[in-house]
């Protein structure tokens, strides 16, 4: 997966996944590479605790919600169940645990307070009277150029070295044919520099599936890289520039609360024109008081199927047709100190293929998500050398281990599996144990 860049009035205008197909070349299951535990001062106790986040009223799973504990830089989000891992060094000392999700008032909790296993985390919705809008949210253009104007004072100015986890699934119709997961380390710039950030691989596993595919073998390119690509505050040029904000049509939304905090909703649309160029829409949450963007929501607009094809396929076989039936995005904020940092962002793509002289069509699902677990600022950990620098035309796929180890992350912070990935991981795990 690469991220691809669309080039209207001379400017980039949006980032895309680029899916590479190429003709079926199947690699060997032994064909690994592994990535040995390097890390200096990793400890390796620690307790986990796992449990559920859901609405306290109607007992919902809120996906995505943050979960981060205090005076400390670890985090992780609940995936799109709401179920969560955290793995917490068992040298702290009962720390607080917040837990935030927009639209709900924000929770803390002791540590002691959860359980190793299946605890239930319930957020009450916020019903605070919202009031009037200020005179520079009157215009939703006009205050989402006012969250680009001040992203330089918001959001973190110093270099950070960051540790996330990122994972990509593909499934061909129900199956998966692909599930890649690793840790890695990023050096995060700060948003308005012109230095792209960087990322070292620093452990990962991968199965493939390869004759479930066909003839064809679909794989990603870009691996982080186009998690990264997400930070619209780091790189506004692929998303909102000067020239293409004409382009868009901004309205507020109902305005919501998070923990008694005012957040501003804006929606965004393609204008209605004659040209068929695929743009985006979606939603963006704004925090009122700081002008800062928490989260932002969004899809392409793929009316045209080969426009919309052209930015997402490399490379396919000349007998088949091959474009997205769904894009959706996603890249979330958190707060640190008075600064917003990166912290989420998920991206989900649809690709139909259409054979010639074949009955049936075949689909694939793409997920690809990575969420900041840990980080602290430049000066406080090495930068990440440069010949461990990953480039961006990496594909994680062919970067990876097995999936033998159980206990394979060990004290790393991980997304927790959704049930249908936890199911697949335990089939390949059988599988791989077989063979031994």
């Amino acid at each position: 997966m690469k991220t691809h860049v669309h080039i209207s009035n001379d400017r980039i205008m949006s980032v895309c996944i680029f899916v590479l197909f190429v003709l079926f070349s199947p690699v060997p299951a032994s064909a690994f590479i592994h990535f040995p535990s390097t890390q200096n001062g990793v400890k390796e106790n620690f307790i986990e605790y796992k449990g559920k986040i859901v609405d306290k009223k109607t007992g919902t799973p809120l996906a995505f919600a943050s979960i981060v504990v205090a005076g400390m830089n670890i985090s992780t989000v609940s995936n799109s169940e709401g179920e969560f891992s955290l793995k917490i060094s068992d040298e702290v000392i009962n720390p607080k645990v917040f837990i935030s999700f927009i639209g709900y008032k924000d929770k803390s909790i002791k540590l002691s307070d959860l359980k190793p296993e299946k605890s239930r985390i319930e957020l009450e919705p916020t019903l605070v009277e919202l009031p009037e809008l200020n005179v520079i949210s009157k215009n939703a253009e006009v205050l989402m150029r006012a969250v680009l104007e001040k992203r330089g004072e918001n959001y973190f100015n110093v270099q950070t070295l960051m540790t996330a986890f990122y994972r990509e699934t593909i499934k061909k119709n129900r199956s998966y044919v692909s599930l890649s997961e690793a840790v890695v380390e990023v050096n995060k710039q700060p948003c308005t520099s012109n230095k792209s950030d960087a990322v070292k691989l620093y452990k990962a596993r991968k199965k493939a599936d390869y004759t479930k595919l066909d003839t064809l073998t679909f794989k990603l390119q870009g691996g982080p890289f186009n998690s990264l690509y997400l930070d619209i505050m780091k790189n506004p040029e692929y998303l909102f520039t000067d020239d293409i904000f004409s382009t868009y049509e901004f309205s507020f939304d109902r305005s919501t609360h998070t923990d008694n905090k005012l957040i501003y909703v804006i929606d965004f649309k393609q204008r209605p024109s004659k040209t068929t160029e695929p743009y985006y829409f979606g939603k963006l949450y704004i925090d009122a008081q700081t002008l800062a963007l928490r989260s932002a929501v969004f899809s392409l607009n793929i009316t045209d199927k080969d426009a919309s094809a052209r930015m997402f396929i490399m490379k396919k076989p000349y007998n088949a047709r091959v474009y997205p039936t769904e894009t959706k995005y996603r890249i979330d904020y958190l707060e640190k100190d008075g600064k917003w940092y990166y912290s989420y962002s998920r991206i989900e793509l649809g690709l139909k293929v259409i054979w010639k002289k074949k009955l049936f069509n075949t689909n694939y699902f793409s997920v690809v998500e990575m969420a900041v677990t840990d980080w602290g600022k430049e000066s406080e950990k090495k930068s990440i050398d440069f010949k461990e620098k990953l480039k961006p035309s990496v594909i994680i796929s062919d970067e990876a281990s097995g999936f033998t180890d159980h206990q394979f992350w060990g004290e790393y912070n991980v997304i927790e599996p959704e049930k249908s990935i936890e199911s697949a991981i335990k089939k390949i795990q059988k599988q791989l144990q077989k063979r031994k």
